[in-house]
């Protein structure tokens, strides 16, 4: 009976799996990821169900005044109330509230201790220097800088796919006036661009997606130009080319899967520079705009308050943790498409 020989991408993927260090710390990245994209459920200053005098509220959907629960001010309902609290723990009524029961930008007027607060039983990491939870802003920080970096990757990954491609295979003087300008463009002070256009516009994740879009394609942009440079004298594109088909057929279908594997590897460490970059930039004062939760705020906040070790520490063991799983990844990916190395040599 004749087998089938599986594609190369399943053998490519089967060869990740078996790289134990990598494949534990994909699940560990998604799961952390995941919970992050729910963050509205698990830290949210909003119950998400409600029982008050037979009648059933959906704060977290649509949050309603607290003359619903007994108060006196048509005004949104703060959870936080002692007074609140006691009308939902009356017999009958009861209330179904997050796992940590504070939003990121929830400001406690009830809390026990001063601000910034350490960890205790009410907010498990403790409080930043205006009574946020920090757990909360963590987590939602933890999001914009994966979704950011996400888009940032992507946006990178296009264009330096795209020009990598254009002059490994065109060449010649193509090549030669693409360098050229390459050369010209990475030379420019990113770091100044982005505090000049900070002062100029308002700052947004938009801006600054923006800006570190036009700096940070020039590095892919190298491999694929080595990989199409190599690949264009190959025999397949020649019989390519014999056959009649197009420039642009032979990039997409012949040239570019084979040129993909410095692209796939290079993914994790640019989603780690990504992260690095919006991180530092954020504790510059030139990322995000103020009040978004973000690791650089929260990093440039154990700066300034120094005895609230409990915010410089978590932020950073979040950081070097997340860094650690994507350098993980990207090494079980580059073992897992190298073709020089035995099936046996993946594992570790």
């Amino acid at each position: 009976m004749k087998t089938v020989s599986p594609s190369p991408v399943r053998r490519a993927w089967a060869r990740f799996s078996r790289h134990r260090l990598g494949w534990v710390s994909l699940w560990l990245f998604l799961g952390l990821f995941a919970l992050s994209l729910m963050a509205e459920l698990v830290c949210n200053d909003k119950p998400l169900l409600v029982r008050y005098q037979g009648q059933w509220h959906v704060p977290i959907l649509n949050n309603p005044p607290e003359t619903a629960f007994g108060g006196d001010f048509q005004t949104p309902t703060d959870y936080l109330d002692p007074f609140i609290r006691q009308q939902l723990a009356l017999d009958g009524n009861w209330a179904l509230f997050p796992l940590n029961p504070y939003h990121h930008t929830t400001l406690n007027y009830f809390a026990k201790e001063p601000n910034p607060s350490g960890p205790s039983a009410d907010n498990w990491l403790g409080t930043d220097d205006r009574g946020r939870d920090v757990l909360a802003r963590l987590l939602y920080g933890f999001r914009i800088s994966i979704v950011f970096a996400l888009a940032l990757t992507l946006t990178g990954t296009l264009l330096g796919v795209i020009t990598g491609a254009i002059q490994g295979y065109f060449g010649g003087k193509t090549d030669l006036a693409m360098q050229r300008f390459i050369e010209i463009w990475s030379a420019m002070p990113e770091l100044y661009l982005l505090i000049i256009f900070s002062a100029v516009f308002e700052p947004s994740v938009a801006l600054l997606l923006i800006l570190l879009s036009l700096f940070g394609w020039m590095g892919l942009s190298d491999y694929v130009r080595a990989e199409f440079l190599r690949n264009r004298q190959l025999d397949y594109v020649r019989a390519a080319r014999a056959l009649g088909l197009s420039h642009a057929q032979i990039i997409w279908r012949h040239v570019l899967p084979n040129s993909l594997t410095p692209v796939v590897t290079f993914l994790p460490f640019r989603m780690s520079a990504a992260i690095l970059a919006l991180t530092s930039l954020d504790f510059l004062g030139l990322g995000v705009p103020p009040g978004t939760p973000s690791l650089g705020e929260m990093l440039a906040q154990g700066k300034t308050n120094i005895d609230a070790w409990w915010i410089s520490m978590s932020t950073f063991a979040l950081l070097v943790f997340t860094l650690l799983l994507l350098t993980f990844m990207g090494d079980a990916l580059r073992n897992a498409l190298d073709p020089r190395l035995a099936d046996s040599e993946v594992q570790s």
